[in-house]
């Protein structure tokens, strides 16, 4: 054990996740929206989500009735030191009625004093990967998720103990939807909301989330001082963007129209072109566009996108701001260190990430129980070890704390 892991007793996960139950998407649905949406059926035997009468492409079915990873047990592979072989098999391991602290609070309140988690944000597994999916029908976009944050308020709790910060997910693809929910959100006690990166699905089309349309549902969620979660889910919004990088090299697209698969492009060369880019361009879209110069107190949150896209981000903003004076307000670099926080990948250097940014804006995220994520959240003093024993407590515990917690 580390001298930092010895002197911090307790931690502030900054990523934690459950697996939905089978009812977390239907609990609560308007019957109107019944056969829309995400519906959850019996397929061979298995429960299974299906969007526009198609299999989720990424998603096997609700967390409670289909085995589950070991948490950790993709660690090695996405840190380069694992086979590919035996993801299919690490990923069905686990029984989930072996483990109660995945579905029930109170478990996992034991877990945590176990693992010495003293709070943590508390993230969809699911959830984060449906939005683009239920596209173009905002209406039922807009139920499921309603419904949804009524479950995770039941199960979990918007700040169960001020330990279980449960963060429940909005969408702006309807403003007056958007804004009576974060209304209701804000009146159960949230403290983090999630919202999807990437541009905005409405009936006039994409739009970017920092279009000055949406500047009454920005300013709420500055006043209430929440903090705005973007969570890497299904990167639905880019399939036309991996679509045409792929078609511009010459490999033949997979996509159909009208489709909710994705493209699933394994080509080596087209990850590395779309990898981590739809949070670059997510992010680069807030500064750019405006969104911290009108609300200049807004806190965001970049959470499972890991870390790799950062200097490039800062590299960016550099030249347009040298390129073109008069464009910004307010340095955007500074915008970018003032108003959003980084929780690194397990597998990234975060010493490299202090590089780019003040380390007042790094969040220790576990990813706890998923399999790409540590086996054990305390596993990630290993990433800190070369910080000072104030900085680690910063990383650790610390800057997730001060964002939810009065007096943290």
């Amino acid at each position: 054990m580390t001298r930092a892991d010895e002197q911090i007793p307790t931690i502030f996960d900054a990523d934690n996740h459950y697996w939905e139950a089978s009812d977390a998407f239907t609990r609560y649905r308007n019957p109107k929206y019944a056969d829309r949406g995400v519906l959850v059926k019996e397929i061979d035997g298995r429960m299974r989500y299906v969007v526009h009468d198609e299999l989720h492409p990424w998603v096997p079915g609700p967390g409670d009735v289909n085995p589950r990873p070991r948490p950790g047990a993709l660690f090695d592979y996405f840190t380069g030191k694992g086979a590919k072989t035996d993801v299919a098999r690490m990923l069905t391991c686990e029984e989930p009625s072996e483990h109660p602290e995945w579905f029930n609070r109170d478990a996992r309140i034991e877990v945590m004093d176990e693992q010495g988690v003293e709070a943590a944000w508390l993230f969809p597994s699911q959830g984060v990967c449906m939005e683009g999916l239920m596209q173009p029908d905002i209406e039922a976009a807009v139920d499921i998720f309603r419904g949804f944050n009524r479950w995770l308020d039941d199960e979990w709790g918007f700040a169960y103990q001020d330990r279980i910060f449960a963060v429940p997910y909005l969408t702006l693809s309807d403003l007056d939807s958007a804004l009576a929910e974060l209304e209701w959100v804000i009146g159960r006690g949230a403290k983090v909301v999630a919202l999807r990166p990437g541009p905005v699905f409405t009936a006039n089309g994409l739009q970017s989330p920092a279009d000055p349309v949406f500047d009454p549902f920005w300013a709420r969620v500055a006043e209430a001082r929440l903090v705005m979660a973007a969570h890497a889910g299904f990167d639905d919004g880019y399939r036309d963007v991996e679509d045409a990088v792929a078609r511009a090299w010459g490999y033949t697209s997979r996509r159909r129209e009208g489709s909710v698969s994705s493209l699933s492009f394994y080509e080596p060369f087209v990850d590395a072109v779309m990898h981590h880019r739809l949070i670059h361009d997510f992010v680069a879209a807030l500064i750019v566009h405006g969104l911290f110069e009108r609300h200049p107190t807004l806190r965001l949150a970049s959470i499972e996108n890991g870390a790799t896209w950062v200097p490039g981000l800062v590299r960016v903003l550099r030249r347009l701001q040298s390129q073109n004076p008069g464009m910004f307000k307010k340095n955007p670099v500074d915008q970018f260190h003032e108003n959003v926080w980084i929780a690194p990948f397990v597998e990234d250097s975060v010493v490299e990430l202090a590089k780019y940014v003040p380390v007042e804006r790094i969040l220790f995220g576990s990813d706890w129980p998923h399999a790409e994520g540590v086996p054990h959240p305390r596993d990630f003093f290993q990433k800190v070890a070369d910080f000072s024993l104030a900085d680690q407590r910063k990383i650790m515990r610390d800057n997730a704390r001060g964002l939810v917690l009065a007096g943290g």
